[in-house]
């Protein structure tokens, strides 16, 4: 079965692991408020580089990969 134009454009908003900061910050309008909820980039001392990856930022600052992912990947679930 073939998948209609507007399912490949949802497939496509997809988080994940290997998005970097710029991407995720360039997708979504709210993605810097689901970052700072998890504490990542909001202070001086631990700001996060755009070209770094969401996994790497997990990795770096100890954050569950998989519940920032599906809290990121939400933000389209509920564009409805």
């Amino acid at each position: 079965m073939e998948q209609t134009a507007q399912e490949k454009a949802q497939e496509k908003k997809r988080f994940t692991p290997e998005t970097t900061v710029g991407e995720a910050l360039r997708m979504h309008p709210e993605v810097g408020l689901v970052l700072a909820s998890y504490h990542l980039g909001g202070c001086s001392h631990c700001g996060i580089n755009e070209y770094e990856t969401l996994e790497q930022i997990c990795w770096g600052y100890g954050v569950p990969l998989d519940a920032l992912l599906a809290s990121l990947n939400s933000l389209f679930e509920e564009e409805g």
